[in-house]
């Protein structure tokens, strides 16, 4: 059996630097309690989609062009979270600009550099999240509801293209991970009346692995070092140890005392946080 721990992969010198110094100002001015999101996102996005236009006279562009230049400014569009009765808009208001960054950042060419966009999403989830632990990486194409509603550990990984609804809550305790195209969930709607919504809080553990695919429905508590099995459906709250595979997920294995004490230590993490 094969042990392949991440390696390191740098970039050229200049490169380098050039993403510090980015980063930094990114960093710097998310700080400032002066600074307008709505304003640094338009700013950003232009820059990145239509950099040949952010000093030019838009009264001579089409139609067309002054509407795709509006969708820079997070103040012209409208979210989808945003139509929940249950929105708390002094908490959302603030973190939208920052959601919409996200988000378009990762639609851009920037957003498949790895290096780059785990350490810009990073930047953003300490000013997302309610709480956000020490070297959370996220890759591309994740999205969430409120965002203001997680709570993140140490040392969190969450993979391409997953959801993490976070309506009703949602924890993810230290070392934990999703994988691709997963989805959690932390609401659901009454069977008659899809407008009676239940936000129960959803727990992940520490250690847990949500594989490829699956979906953790709302509510449930996905004990410590369990594990949801590819294209699984988990219903109802794990034991520690055990893994889950099927719909609905089922526990099928459990990890053994002797695997688990035999486990290799950590090894370097190539996008650790200095």
């Amino acid at each position: 059996m094969s042990f392949f721990p991440l390696r390191p992969v740098p970039v050229s010198d200049g490169a380098a630097s050039l993403y510090d110094e980015w980063l930094a100002w990114l960093k710097e001015s998310l700080s400032d309690s002066d600074c307008d999101r709505n304003e640094l996102c338009r700013e950003i996005l232009t820059n990145i989609y239509y950099p040949e236009l952010s000093s030019f006279d838009h009264t001579s562009l089409s139609s067309t062009a002054k509407v795709a230049l509006a969708h820079m400014d997070p103040r012209n569009v409208t979210l989808e979270p945003e139509y929940y009765e249950e929105i708390d808009l002094a908490r959302y208001q603030p973190r939208k600009p920052l959601l919409w960054l996200w988000e378009m950042f990762d639609r851009s060419s920037l957003g498949e550099n790895i290096d780059l966009g785990i350490r810009f999403r990073r930047i953003l989830a300490k000013h997302v999240f309610n709480s956000c632990g020490k070297n959370f990486k996220a890759f591309t194409h994740v999205r969430f509801s409120f965002g203001y509603n997680m709570d993140v550990g140490d040392g969190v990984v969450v993979h391409r293209h997953v959801l993490l609804d976070d309506r009703g809550g949602i924890e993810m305790g230290n070392r934990s991970s999703v994988s691709d195209f997963a989805n959690v969930y932390s609401h659901s709607h009454n069977i008659v009346d899809g407008r009676i919504v239940y936000l129960p809080r959803t727990v992940i553990g520490q250690g847990v692995r949500i594989t490829y695919h699956a979906t953790v429905l709302a509510g449930t508590h996905v004990a410590d070092d369990s594990m949801v099995g590819a294209g699984s459906m988990l219903t109802r709250s794990t034991d520690p140890h055990w893994v889950y595979v099927g719909v609905p997920a089922r526990k099928i294995k459990e990890k053994s005392e002797e695997e688990r004490a035999s486990k290799a230590p950590p090894t370097p993490d190539p996008f650790a946080e200095n």
